[in-house]
Order: structure tokens, then sequence, then C-alpha cells
């Protein structure tokens, strides 16, 4: 009995692993469209696909960044200026894409632009310091998802968001925590609608990587001043240890994972696998601690979260 299930967990395990390995045709005949490309994920993820020889279209925030990706990529990729909390930007990228695409559609969409800043205890933050986050992390990523899914369903492609395990399990106060709730949320949901039409959505749930987001400097600096901007009542009632002790928890974040390929690796098998995954978990943290952590008893997860 016992060597019978044991083969036929091994029979499972290969039939996966075979499945998990189909990879598309024609790749090089496939456009995909990428956001936040200026660094980071998105950075590394369009240089990726471009040696794949996918056509790549990366929208950067700024043009000194788009200028230094032409340089280390080949004349196939083309970039445009995006910033997704505009909408008219949003909407004139949405045009350039479908002009370049035409009748073939767009096989992928990649949403990576994302900012973490400011991250704080609730209480120091006000309601825009919520918005900035949500209106790139969560409300920019719908409005581009939105425009490009006419082009998209065209040609039946894929969709990549990318989340995090602190879509999973709340890691931090502020806006960050919340945009990748609801992008968890809005992709699920879009996963469904889009599944009638032949579109796949796959989410991306890193751990913790060194990019711009988790620079701790930038962090510690963006605290000193929320700080300074509370009242009085505030900064007494959590007092300066409490102050410093957090800010010291960031400093661990010079010491997290850099290597990124873990997680572009994981966009890459969703845009080019026969057999896209749902979700993907990127890093040892996530698939070891923080995704387990995330289906603790709540008190199981204050215990390693909670500041003391």
């Amino acid at each position: 009995m016992w060597l019978l299930l044991v083969v036929l967990l091994g029979l499972i395990f290969l039939y996966r692993q075979y499945r998990y390995h189909l990879i598309l045709d024609n790749l090089t005949d496939k456009y995909i469209f990428i956001t936040g490309c200026d660094s980071g994920f998105g950075n590394l993820l369009a240089k990726q696909m471009d040696k794949r020889g996918m056509k790549v279209l990366a929208a950067c925030l700024t043009d000194h960044g788009a200028e230094e990706l032409k340089k280390e990529t080949s004349t196939r990729l083309q970039t445009i200026h995006l910033d997704v909390t505009n909408s008219q930007s949003v909407i004139a990228a949405a045009e350039w894409v479908n002009d370049i695409v035409d009748d073939k559609g767009l096989w992928g969409l990649v949403n990576n632009a994302g900012i973490s800043i400011p991250t704080a205890v609730n209480e120091w933050l006000t309601k825009d310091d919520f918005a900035k986050i949500l209106n790139v992390n969560l409300l920019g990523l719908i409005d581009v998802t939105l425009k490009m899914l006419p082009a998209i369903r065209r040609a039946q492609g894929r969709v990549v968001n990318i989340a995090s395990v602190a879509g999973r399990i709340t890691l931090c106060g502020g806006g960050y925590c919340l945009s990748k709730y609801g992008v968890e949320s809005f992709s699920d949901s879009l996963r469904r609608e889009m599944s009638r039409f032949g579109v796949k959505v796959s989410i991306i749930e890193p751990g913790y990587f060194k990019t711009l987001i988790s620079n701790p400097e930038l962090h510690i600096e963006k605290l000193h001043d929320l700080w300074e901007k509370t009242s009085e009542e505030i900064r007494t009632a959590y007092g300066q240890q409490y102050f410093e002790n957090y800010c010291k928890s960031f400093e661990g974040l010079s010491n997290i994972n850099p290597k990124l390929h873990q997680v572009t690796d994981c966009i890459e098998h969703a845009l080019t696998a026969v057999y896209p995954q749902t979700r993907y978990s990127a890093g040892l943290d996530a698939k070891l601690l923080l995704i387990p952590l995330s289906y603790c008893p709540t008190a199981i997860a204050d215990f390693f979260y909670l500041q003391k």
C-alpha cells in the first residue's frame, strides 16, 4: 500500500515537472509590455526577455532610465515614458502599444512599477501618505491593466502582476501592504473573468529583495521626516526609544537577497510557459517562512512581528 502511494506521488511529481518545463514556440514573435523598467525587477526583466528574443516594450518613469536601458539591450527593445498615476500618460502608452502590436495583440503585460515609501507606524502617516503608495502600486496597476486588456485579449496573452508576500501577511504599517493585498484581490477576479478569453493571469509574490524601494537609508530618512511632523502628543505617547528601535528595524534591509533573477525567472516562466502558474513565490524567506506564516494563527504571526 505504502509503496503504491510513493509511486503515485512520484509520478505526480514527474508529471508536474514535465508540465512546468513546457515552453511556448515562436516567442520571438510576441510583444510584452513591462512597467517600472528604470531599475530593479523591471529593468532586469526587460534585459532578460530581450535576450530571449522577445519584443520588449519597456515603460520607464525617467528619460535617464530609458536611455541606460537602451544602452544594454538590442534594437528590438523600445521604451516609452510612463507615469502610472497619470491617466493621460497611461492612455498615451496604451495607444502607443496598440500602434506597435496592431492586430497581433499584446502577448504579455507585466505590472511591475511600485514604491514602498513612506512606510511607518500608521498613526505617524497622513491620508496622502497612504494615497501616494496606493496610486502607484494598486490604482496605477489597475489603470494600466484596463487600458491594455483589449490588446491582450486579441493575443490571448498573459497578465503578470507583481504582488508581494506582504499581500499575504501584513508586515508593516502604511499603504504598501494595503496595496499588495489589493493586487492579490484584483488579480484573482481578473483571472476568473479573463479565462473565457484564453487570457492567463499570474501573481508573483517575492520575499525581501535588494531593490531601490528596499533601500534602508531612504526609509530611515523618511521616518525622521515623518517623526518631526507628528504632533507632540504622538511623539510623547510612543517615545523616542520606540522611534529609534523602529528605525533600526529597517537596517536589516541592507542584508537582504540581492539575487533579483529569482523573481524575474518566475516572471519569465509566467510569460513563456505553456502552463503558467497562478502564483509564484520567490526567495527562500517567502517559501519557507512568510507564506507558511500567513497560514498560522494570528498569535504566531504577531509573535514574530509585534513591535515591542
